[in-house]
């Protein structure tokens, strides 16, 4: 028989401060609104219910602030293990399994750790899963994370793929960690990564691609602004690149410092950038090259706007581009970019690093694409609603961890 629980609405951030827990926020007082049977990717308010379903698990209680408008943070477990070498378990082991037939030493993260830029690491994360058949789920690095260089993927046990979790999928999940510019102190509790959770009907199968095509793309951008200016389009949204430089700052990005200090992610506005960054300028021709495996932080030169109905993802590496990633976070919340008057009002903020050669970027370059996929149902809240969006109505931004 199904488990039935309840949860209360809550009021709005204006009317009545957020609670800390879940518990707090969902009480039980009538029958649980079941996970919905619309396809697309899972809002909040359906989150919520495959927590309460048992659905999502936790050890430690989770709180109403890993809550996204269509993604949950998911949190670093007490235990860190120094790796040789990034892995997949496969098909045929669990994780445990494979971390069994590699040397490895182990970090205890209950009272905060160091982990070292150029190493990579595993850690058990403290949400556990029991999915449905009908719901798949995959995994992104955080804004903030991609900002600060961390290349971190999600690893489920018997999978041959990075960031995705199969429909029905009961187990552990895994983060892989690897600071790449800055090492980085975390502990229990730190969020790098998040998860969204798609659900399928039943003549979709696990392969199946819930992008929205370019003529949907266009046709929504005439009710509902997606950018500023001209729109292009070519399988997804095209984004270029900003080397204008303001007037107010004089520089057009920000190039890491290979030698720093730690970053405690659990910081906001903490640090000096001049301690971590070197700003970047371009000559009056309006281009910039790329030094091969250094790491930057630039903007588009588009503003965006990611429709209640819609999220988005930035495509990390296209080829027809140039040898370069461009975003290692890369996932946008319905809502971003959301301005009272209707126009788009954020800019992408892009990590980028280029692959063995030298790159040129010429001021206005396509760079991105951003790629668009439904959401099931309109999110009870938008990104920029909840305390937690730190990006709304950005321009050229590091991370949460600076103070601008």
């Amino acid at each position: 028989m199904a488990r039935q629980l309840g949860f209360a609405i809550p009021m709005t951030l204006e009317t009545k401060k957020p609670p800390n827990k879940l518990s707090e926020l969902l009480e039980p007082t009538g029958p649980l609104a079941d996970v919905g049977t619309k396809v697309g990717v899972l809002p909040r308010q359906r989150i919520k219910a495959l927590i309460h379903r048992r659905m999502v698990q936790s050890s430690i209680e989770i709180e109403e602030s890993q809550l996204q408008p269509a993604s949950l943070d998911l949190r670093l477990g007490t235990k860190a293990y120094r790796v040789p070498a990034s892995f997949l378990p496969g098909k045929e082991k669990t994780v445990e399994r494979q971390l069994s037939e590699l040397e490895f030493d182990e970090i205890n993260l209950e009272d905060g750790a160091v982990l070292e830029r150029g190493i990579v690491y595993l850690v058990e994360l403290l949400e556990v899963l029991d999915l449905p058949d009908s719901v798949s789920a995959a995994a992104n690095p955080k804004s903030s994370t991609g900002r600060l260089d961390v290349f971190t993927r999600l690893i489920a046990d018997n999978s041959d793929v990075f960031d995705s979790v199969p429909s029905g999928y009961r187990g552990k999940l895994y983060a892989e960690i690897s600071p790449c510019s800055f090492s980085i102190r975390v502990r229990r509790g730190s969020r790098l990564n998040q998860i969204r959770f798609r659900r399928r009907d039943p003549a979709q199968g696990e392969t199946t691609k819930f992008t929205l095509p370019d003529r949907d793309l266009l046709v929504k951008h005439q009710t509902s602004v997606l950018v500023d200016g001209d729109i292009r389009v070519r399988n997804g949204l095209i984004l270029s690149v900003d080397l204008h430089e303001d007037h107010a700052t004089g520089f057009v990005g920000y190039r890491a410092q290979k030698y720093t200090g730690v970053i405690d992610v659990d910081q906001v506005a903490e640090y000096d950038p001049r301690d971590f960054w070197e700003q970047v300028h371009v000559r009056n021709y309006k281009k910039l090259i790329l030094d091969p495996n250094q790491f930057y932080i630039l903007a588009s030169r588009e503003r965006i706007h990611i429709p209640p109905d819609w999220a988005a993802e930035m495509v990390p590496i296209d080829p027809m581009m140039g040898e370069f990633r461009v975003h290692y976070a890369g996932f946008f919340d319905p809502g971003f970019g959301f301005t009272e008057h209707g126009h788009p009002g954020s800019r992408a903020v892009l990590e980028v690093r280029s692959h063995e050669v030298p790159f040129v970027l010429e001021h206005g370059q396509a760079i991105g694409r951003l790629v668009y996929e439904p959401i099931a149902e309109t999110p009870d809240v938008l990104y920029g609603q909840i305390t937690t969006s730190n990006y709304q109505g950005q321009g050229l931004r590091l991370s949460k961890h600076f103070r601008m």
